[in-house]
């Protein structure tokens, strides 16, 4: 299983092994499914940085599952959303041709962005899937952001999750995941 992502899965902020990608791992291995977890996120990577470094993964890994949790750093920085949905499409193309089933991981936006901006972009992550054929997880922070207490759930730069968030993530993840495992 590969992981493609950015700081929300690179653990960004917290100590190593307590990110929700690690937590999968561990949910895996304690499920005794003997799958591997290669967590390939890098904080601050785009779409398009997963995009270019996606087909060397895919040769060195074989993953037989590819997450993309790419885009919020495009959103962030203004990026036109097309060129966001061509990588994700790309991307999912890429692993399904390479024999991976493909989890697209979802983001919104907060409001200050307009919520035109935020409504297509939160859309596109359904828009690929459909077209892509890949299983989607519509916010990896629902329950975390439009929590009761989402402040007390962000590192100081109300951006990045705390560790106590990352449980409500892994398990969002794992509704879909889930599905695909089966």
């Amino acid at each position: 299983m590969l992981v493609v992502g950015d700081s929300l899965s690179a653990e960004y902020g917290l100590k190593r092994g307590s990110g929700w990608v690690a937590l999968l791992e561990q949910k895996l291995a304690a499920g005794k499914s003997g799958a591997r977890v290669v967590n390939a996120s890098i904080s601050g990577d785009t779409s398009a940085g997963g995009r270019s470094r996606l087909p060397a993964l895919l040769a060195q890994h074989k993953p037989s599952h590819v997450l993309i949790e790419l885009g919020g750093n495009d959103a962030l920085r203004g990026l036109p959303l097309s060129m966001t949905e061509d990588n994700l499409a790309a991307m999912a193309q890429a692993a399904r041709q390479a024999g991976a089933k493909v989890l697209l991981v979802g983001m919104q936006l907060p409001p200050n962005y307009g919520s035109d901006y935020a409504e297509r972009f939160a859309g596109l992550f359904a828009k690929v899937g459909k077209a892509q054929q890949a299983a989607v997880v519509p916010f990896l922070l629902k329950g975390v952001a439009d929590g009761p207490d989402a402040l007390k759930m962000f590192q100081a730069d109300r951006i990045h999750p705390r560790e106590e968030a990352q449980p409500q993530m892994l398990a969002n993840v794992w509704v879909e995941l889930g599905k695909l495992l089966k």
